[in-house]
């Protein structure tokens, strides 16, 4: 009977602990996958025992699956443009904010990209290459508007290979599936990556500007580990690591 009652003591103790514990999911553009990844290691220890976890793909897609009820409870998308949708169609518990403005390079693992233009994609012997989906992923609807900007895209179409979104173009890549990438420099600068292929940044005014931005779904209000999280993205060891993977930040941006 007296261990019966001391049991009954420890798990008393033990339930508002488990009250208080909270989960987040995160639904992220690929682009992030690196960074995020240890961002979020991080933020753990920060607050052990709260369980963040992050699933990576194509911003468009998860709009259009947060907008039908995908459990998600903070959304951070390569194109502002889609959280303010949802914020607009009343699926967002919070403000939309800037996060970073993405940058978009020409990447090879078979070839020396470091000397690369967006010309050398028109040489007969790059017959492969591969971008993501315009139609969903903002990184590839940046590099049909640069590869249009600069007068290429009739005569690079044939070659293209689409790409689910960022990460999927980077592995064809990566793979030798396909010659030449346009990635995002957040994957370029991944040490796996950057060990095995170089790069050559595309000049930003050839294409709107890659404007990154995240917010809180509706499903996540009053979820206090999301408002955590989200503030824990703005400050100075989760900046720097953003910096690091070759984003610019709003106010960096804000300052050229």
């Amino acid at each position: 009977m007296k261990m019966l009652t001391s049991l009954l003591v420890a798990c008393a103790f033990a339930l508002p602990l488990a009250a208080h514990a909270e989960k987040i999911t995160v639904a992220a553009a690929a682009d992030l996958k690196f960074a995020m990844d240890e961002i979020v290691t991080e933020f753990k220890k920060t607050i052990p025992g709260e369980d963040v976890s992050v699933v990576y793909g194509s911003s468009g897609n998860f709009n259009t699956q947060i907008q039908q009820g995908a459990p998600y409870d903070l959304f951070f998308s390569a194109d502002i443009g889609f959280p303010r949708e949802l914020a607009k169609t009343g699926a967002a518990a919070s403000v939309v904010k800037p996060y970073a403005v993405g940058r978009i390079v020409l990447w090879s693992a078979t070839m020396d990209a470091r000397k690369m233009t967006l010309a050398s994609l028109t040489d007969p012997q790059i017959t492969r290459i591969a971008i993501a989906n315009p139609k969903h992923a903002p990184y590839g609807k940046r590099a049909e508007e640069a590869l249009r900007a600069a007068g290429l895209w009739n005569k690079v179409e044939p070659k293209l290979v689409y790409g689910e979104n960022i990460a999927q173009t980077a592995q064809y890549a990566q793979t030798g599936n396909v010659q030449v990438g346009i990635i995002a420099l957040s994957l370029a600068l991944n040490a796996e990556l950057a060990s095995k292929g170089g790069y050559a940044l595309i000049p930003d005014n050839l294409h709107e500007p890659l404007e990154q931005g995240y917010v809180i779904t509706k499903r996540a209000a009053g979820n206090a580990l999301a408002k955590k999280f989200v503030d824990y993205m703005e400050s100075k060891p989760a900046r720097a690591l953003m910096t690091r993977y070759g984003f610019v930040l709003p106010t960096d941006q804000a300052g050229k």
